[in-house]
C-alpha cells in the first residue's frame, strides 16, 4: 500500500508545469518516509500466511508506533474502533489519505483543527506523512497549492487547501465546506500613485503566482490583439512593481500590511478565498470521510458556541426563552422547587457576555457559561 501511494505521487511530481518546479524533489520525502512501513510490513509478509500472529511495537519511521498484530497482510489497531479493522493485500491502498499542508499560514491551524476533531496522529519532525492511530487513515504534508491536483487524481482522497488554490488548478474535486479560517482575497494590485483601474491594467505586464485566474480575469478586459502579459512567479510578488518587472500584480491580500509597505493599493479583488475541506468524487472512502467531515463540522461549530445554564423562575421562564432560544429549542428540567427551573440553551460565543446580561436582568439566577468541545447537532 505504501508502495503504491508513494508511485502514485511520484507520478503527480514528474507532471508539473513550469510554475511547480519549486516542488520537483518533493517525491524524495516520500519514499524515505515510507521507507520504515515497507520495512515492517515485509517483517509481516516473511512469517508467511501460516505463522501466529506477530507482536509488533517498533517505530515505523513516519511518525506511527505500530502496537498491533500481524497476520499475513492484515493488521489491527488496538486504539481503532472494531467497525474499521482491516486488511493490507499486496499492491492496494486500504487507508484514507488525507492531505494537508506542510507549512506556511494553514499548517498549525490545520493541526489544530485535527487536534479538535480527534484525529490522532504523530508527525516526526522532517518527515511529511503519518499514519493516523484511530482511524484507518494516513496524513500527508504537502505544499497547499498542490493538494487539489492530487486530490482530483484520486492520489489523495481527501484535502484542506485553500479556495484560490482549487480554482487555479482547476482541479475536479467536489468541496465539502469551508472552514472559517485562512480568509483572504486574491486581488489585482498596483502602485498607490497612479490610480490605476484593473481596464487600465489590461494589457500590460502582470506578475501573479495565479496565472490561470489572473489570465481569465484580464480576458475580459483586453482590447483585440492586445493580450495581458502574465509572468509566472513563486514568491515575492509584491516586489515586482518596485523592480521594475511589472505594471500590476494580482496576490494574495490577508491584512493588507505586505502591500502597504510595497507601495501598493487594492485596485479590485478577484475573488475571497478561505480554508476549505475538499474530496475526490470517485473515492472509495465515503463512509469514512463522512466520519472525518462530522467531526471536523462539530468542532468548528463547538467554536463557535457556549452552553449556557440558569435557573429561572416560571413566571420569569418566556422572558429567559426569548433570550437564549438555542439552536433548535432550549432544554429545560424542573427543580426540586416546583416554581422554578433550569435551562440550558447553546449561544453564539460572540454573543454570549451580552446573553449573560439580559438573562441576569430577566431574573435569572446561577449562570454558568461553558465552553464547548465539539458537538453533533444535525
Amino acid at each position: 500500500a505504501a508502495a503504491t501511494v508513494a508511485a502514485s505521487l511520484a507520478r503527480h511530481v514528474a507532471a508539473r508545469g513550469p510554475c511547480g518546479s519549486a516542488a520537483a524533489a518533493s517525491g524524495l520525502w516520500l519514499h524515505r518516509a515510507l521507507a520504515g512501513a515497507a520495512a515492517c510490513a515485509g517483517a509481516a509478509s516473511l512469517a508467511g500466511p501460516a505463522a501466529s500472529p506477530l507482536r509488533c511495537s517498533r517505530d515505523d519511521g513516519h511518525g506511527h508506533t505500530h502496537n498491533h498484530s500481524h497476520k499475513g497482510a492484515g493488521h489491527t489497531h488496538m486504539d481503532m474502533p472494531a467497525k474499521f479493522d482491516h486488511s493490507h493485500a499486496p499492491g492496494a491502498r486500504s487507508h484514507l489519505i488525507l492531505g494537508v499542508p506542510k507549512k506556511g499560514r494553514l499548517y498549525e491551524k490545520v493541526a489544530a483543527l485535527l487536534q479538535g476533531a480527534g484525529i490522532e496522529y504523530a508527525r516526526k519532525e522532517r518527515i511529511d506523512i503519518a499514519q493516523c492511530s484511530n482511524l484507518p487513515m494516513s496524513i500527508v504534508f504537502l505544499p497547499a497549492k498542490d493538494i487539489p491536483a492530487y486530490v482530483s487524481e484520486g492520489d489523495v482522497d481527501l484535502g484542506i487547501t485553500g479556495e484560490d488554490m482549487v480554482a487555479e488548478s482547476e482541479a475536479d474535486v467536489q468541496i465539502l465546506m469551508q472552514l472559517g479560517f485562512g480568509k483572504c482575497n486574491l486581488s489585482v494590485q498596483a502602485p498607490k500613485e497612479k490610480n490605476l483601474r484593473p481596464e487600465d491594467l489590461a494589457g500590460m505586464r502582470i506578475v501573479t503566482s495565479f496565472p490561470n485566474i489572473t489570465r481569465k480575469f484580464f480576458a475580459g478586459l483586453e482590447q483585440e490583439g492586445c493580450p495581458t502579459q502574465i509572468k509566472c512567479i513563486s514568491g515575492s510578488v509584491e516586489a515586482a512593481c518596485g523592480l521594475g518587472l511589472a505594471d500590476g500584480i494580482v496576490d494574495l491580500v490577508e491584512t493588507g500590511t505586505t502591500m502597504r509597505a510595497a507601495g501598493l493599493e487594492e485596485v479590485t479583488t478577484i475573488m475571497k478565498s478561505q480554508s476549505i475541506l475538499i474530496m475526490n468524487p470517485k473515492t472509495k472512502h465515503p463512509e469514512l470521510i463522512e466520519i472525518v467531515r462530522k467531526r471536523i463540522a462539530g468542532y468548528l461549530t463547538a467554536q463557535e458556541w457556549v452552553m449556557v445554564t440558569y435557573n429561572v423562575h416560571r413566571f420569569n421562564l418566556k422572558r429567559a426563552e426569548a433570550i437564549t432560544p438555542g439552536k433548535r429549542s432550549p432544554s429545560i428540567q424542573p427543580l426540586e422547587d416546583k416554581n422554578w427551573v433550569a435551562v440550558a440553551a447553546m449561544v453564539p460565543k460572540a454573543k454570549a457576555p451580552a446573553v449573560m446580561d439580559e438573562l441576569e436582568l430577566a431574573g435569572a439566577h446561577d449562570i454558568l457559561l461553558t465552553a464547548l468541545l465539539s458537538t453533533r447537532s444535525g
